[in-house]
């Protein structure tokens, strides 16, 4: 009985320690969605704003200057998509303020936050040029230019196979990147647990066989200011896809 005692104790706490972290509030609407019949037939789509719910960082993270969405960079944590996504386009531009900076999306995320504050998924590394020389090697060698932006990366459990291995991870084969202060381009197009990432007018990168392909679009905090604007995700088709390779959904409050 004590013993028994114990343990539901222990799931009590667990399950009113889950419900709080679970609680994601609505924060603001940046970027748009857009369906892919609209874009060919030369609809508007800005009927559709993407609605953007806190998971971890808070209010004061964030806030608009115009039409950019500034992210502070601290707490560490993330900001999620109100709706998965499984086949599509993101268009998004992008520029760090601080040399080094860190900070990235994820897709195909459960958006639920892991030991490190940030949560499963594919991760979109967007790192500014100079992080290189802030983060030599053991052996005192810079890290090549390429690996410093556009990097493709399973986290959280998410298995991927990389084009151009780091190990687990994807690098750039050419570096593309702007350093801070000015604006990079990504389009990162997600289609049946493919990736392909192009930088700056040009794509460099990619992954497969994604372990998991829907979820959640995921706008990371790291610990630099960033800036984002034209957030455009567009909708492609779905394809057979099992339950195991989905995200879990979340309430929306």
């Amino acid at each position: 009985m004590r013993k028994s005692g114990n343990l539901s104790a222990l799931l009590l706490i667990y399950f009113f320690s889950w419900s709080g972290s679970a609680a994601q509030d609505y924060l603001f609407d940046f970027g748009k969605e857009q369906d892919l019949n609209a874009l060919v037939q030369g609809k508007s789509s800005d009927e559709n704003p993407m609605k953007w719910f806190d998971v971890n960082t808070g209010e004061d993270t964030w806030r608009f200057e115009g039409d950019e969405l500034v992210c502070e960079g601290l707490p560490i944590g993330v900001i999620r998509s109100e709706k998965q996504y499984e086949n599509f386009i993101m268009y998004v531009e992008w520029k760090h303020m601080e040399a080094g900076g860190n900070s990235g999306s994820f897709v195909w995320s459960s958006a639920v936050p892991g030991d490190n504050r940030l949560p499963d998924g594919v991760e979109v590394q967007m790192l500014e040029l100079d992080w290189v020389n802030q983060n030599k090697r053991e052996d005192g060698e810079l890290p090549p230019i390429a690996y410093v932006h556009g990097e493709l990366f399973g986290v959280g459990g998410v298995e991927t196979i990389p084009d151009n291995p780091r190990g687990t991870r994807s690098k750039s084969i050419e570096n593309r990147c702007l350093g801070k202060g000015e604006w990079n381009t990504y389009v990162v197009v997600c289609v049946d647990g493919v990736i392909k990432l192009s930088v700056n007018g040009k794509f460099v990168n990619g992954i497969r066989q994604s372990s998991q392909k829907k979820g959640y679009i995921c706008l990371e905090s790291e610990g630099a200011p960033i800036h984002f604007r034209n957030l455009t995700v567009t909708s492609l088709p779905p394809g057979v896809t099992s339950a195991e390779q989905i995200a879990p959904l979340l309430s929306n409050p």
